[in-house]
Formats: C-alpha cells, sequence, structure tokens
C-alpha cells in the first residue's frame, strides 16, 4: 500500500510518500513555525517524484497546535480530494515503531512550557520535568525531551535505555499507518491529540 505521510507537530515539517514500509520520496524542512506554508510545497515535491498514494497518513500530536492543524488540514484535503482512505498516528505511536521491538517505548516531547509532553503505550500526558512518573519496569525514551527525561529518571534508579530517535520518522509513521489501515491495531481518526489547552505555536 502506498503511503502519504504527513507531520508538522513538533519542529520540522515532512512529507514523505512509501510502499509498504520502503519510503520512496521525502521532504523535510526544520522550524517551529510557519508550517501552514511550509508542509504543502513538500507534500507537491513527493507527490510529483513518486505518485499518487493509495491512502493518506498524518501525525495528529502531541505537539504544536499550529502544526497539527496545519498537517490535518491538508491531509483532509488531498485524501477528500482523491477518495483516499485517512488515519491518525500519533507522534508517540510512530517514534515507538521506529524504535522497533524491544523495551517499552515513552515518548518524551518539549511542549513548549516548559514541561513535556510524556506518551506510553495507550496514554499521553503534559507534565512537569519534576513530575514524571517512574516506570514499573526498564523503559526506553524517544522524543526530543528523551534526553532530560532520561537524566531524570536514571537519578531515581530507573531503568532507562535513551533511543536516538527524537521526532517522527516516514518509517515510523508508515509502519503504524499500515497496521492501522489494515485493522490490526486500534483505529485512530485524524483529529487533533491535544493534551492540555492549545498554545499557537
Amino acid at each position: 500500500m502506498r503511503l502519504l505521510l504527513l507531520d508538522a507537530a513538533l519542529d520540522r515539517c515532512l512529507a514523505a510518500l512509501s510502499d509498504s514500509e520502503t519510503v520512496l520520496a521525502e521532504r523535510s524542512q526544520p522550524g517551529r513555525h510557519g508550517q501552514p506554508a511550509a508542509l504543502p510545497p513538500l507534500a507537491e515535491a513527493v507527490l510529483a517524484e513518486a505518485g499518487m498514494p493509495d491512502a493518506v497518513a498524518v501525525c495528529v500530536g502531541p505537539g504544536s497546535f499550529t502544526g497539527i492543524r496545519a498537517a490535518l488540514a491538508l491531509a483532509e484535503g488531498l485524501a477528500l480530494a482523491r477518495n483516499l482512505p485517512l488515519c491518525g498516528v500519533s507522534a508517540g505511536e510512530a517514534m515507538a515503531a521506529e524504535c522497533g521491538e524491544g523495551w517499552p517505548v515513552w515518548s518524551a516531547t518539549d511542549n513548549r512550557r516548559g514541561g513535556i509532553f510524556l506518551e506510553g503505550p495507550g496514554e499521553a500526558v503534559a507534565l512537569a520535568e519534576t513530575a514524571l512518573p517512574m516506570p514499573e519496569g526498564p523503559v526506553r525514551l524517544a522524543g526530543d525531551a528523551a534526553p532530560r527525561a532520561a537524566s531524570r529518571l536514571l537519578a531515581r534508579g530507573a531503568r532507562i535505555l535513551l533511543t536516538p530517535v527524537r521526532r517522527p520518522g516516514a518509517l515510523g509513521l508508515a509502519r503504524v499507518a499500515l497496521r492501522r489501515l489494515r485493522g490490526e491495531v486500534a483505529p485512530r481518526a485524524a483529529e487533533p491529540l491535544y493534551v492540555e489547552p492549545p498554545a499557537t505555536t
């Protein structure tokens, strides 16, 4: 299945086209602002390079209110115009899929308000670094705030493995979206995953 993958939840816009778990084309642009203008040309470029998809998948957050809304609007427009299936993938799901098999994965991303979005299997919360819960067993940490979270948790005696994954990637998005579209994991609508009141950043 060919997927158009879109993400602007964190500090980078990403558009990619995959066939199963092979990424055929990918474009990205760093930056915390300007996602509504930056993302459409990236999507246009990957579609021109790799052709039309069979479905669209979009990262629904948690992350930047503006970035999430920009990616969702583009994904919904493209899916509607071509009558394609559309599904959502959370940032934590994508990063966990990028990490592969092993210990459970917690994703820790900067909420830009001095705290962290922490997403583990089945839930996402916003909290202060000092309020990180103690894991019940060994966990892997991914995300742009993972080094800070790992330092805090290691100091408290937790068993932590810091992964190199810092943001959702095309491969992780594709892996989750494929399973979701096949009905192998619970559905997730293309709707924003907000875990605290939105900020216009």
